[in-house]
C-alpha cells in the first residue's frame, strides 16, 4: 500500500481545491442571495432535500477534479432555480402545494391525545410530552391545542 500517496498527492489538487472552493463558495452565497430567503427556509420535506443537494452539490465541486467550476455552478443555478419554481407555483395553485407540502396535524386537543393522528404520524406520546414541557406545561392535560406542523415541528398551546 502507498502511503505516501494516499496522504499526499501533491500540491496541485490542494490549490485546485482551495481556488475552487472560494469560488464555489462565493457563487453559491451569490446564487441563494439572489434567489432569496425561502430557498433554505425550513418548510417542508422538499425544502429539506434541496438543501442537502445544495451542499452535496458544493462537495462535490470541491473534491471531484472532474466537475469543472461552471459545471457545478450550473448544478446549483438548476436546484435553486428548481427550488424558486416549485415555490413560485405552490404559492400559485392549492393543489400543487398540497402535493409538495404535507398538512398540519391535530395531536391533541382540550387535554387529550388524538391517538388516530399520533399513530398516522408516527408521534409517541413521549415525543408529544416533551413539546408540551418545552412550551411550558406539565402534562397533555394543560394542552389546548397540540399540532405537528407541516415543518415536522410539534407546536403547542397551553389552556388558561
Amino acid at each position: 500500500m502507498d502511503w505516501h500517496a494516499m496522504l499526499f498527492q501533491g500540491w496541485e489538487g490542494i490549490i485546485r481545491t482551495v481556488l475552487v472552493g472560494v469560488l464555489a463558495y462565493a457563487t453559491l452565497v451569490l446564487f441563494l442571495r439572489i434567489s432569496g430567503k425561502r430557498t433554505l427556509a425550513k418548510l417542508n420535506a422538499f425544502d429539506l432535500v434541496v438543501t442537502v443537494a445544495l451542499g452535496s452539490t458544493l462537495s462535490a465541486i470541491l473534491l471531484q477534479e472532474s466537475i469543472a467550476l461552471t459545471e457545478g455552478a450550473t448544478a446549483l443555478v438548476l436546484l435553486i432555480a428548481m427550488q424558486f419554481l416549485v415555490t413560485f407555483l405552490s404559492v400559485r395553485s392549492r393543489a400543487f402545494a398540497g402535493a409538495i407540502r404535507s398538512e398540519p396535524a391535530l395531536l391533541a386537543r382540550g387535554g387529550a391525545y388524538c391517538d388516530g393522528a399520533m399513530k398516522r404520524e408516527r408521534i409517541t406520546r413521549d415525543e408529544a410530552l416533551s413539546a408540551v414541557r418545552a412550551a411550558g406545561g406539565h402534562g397533555v392535560e394543560n394542552v389546548e391545542t397540540m399540532i405537528l406542523e407541516s415543518d415536522g415541528t410539534i407546536s403547542v398551546s397551553l389552556a388558561g
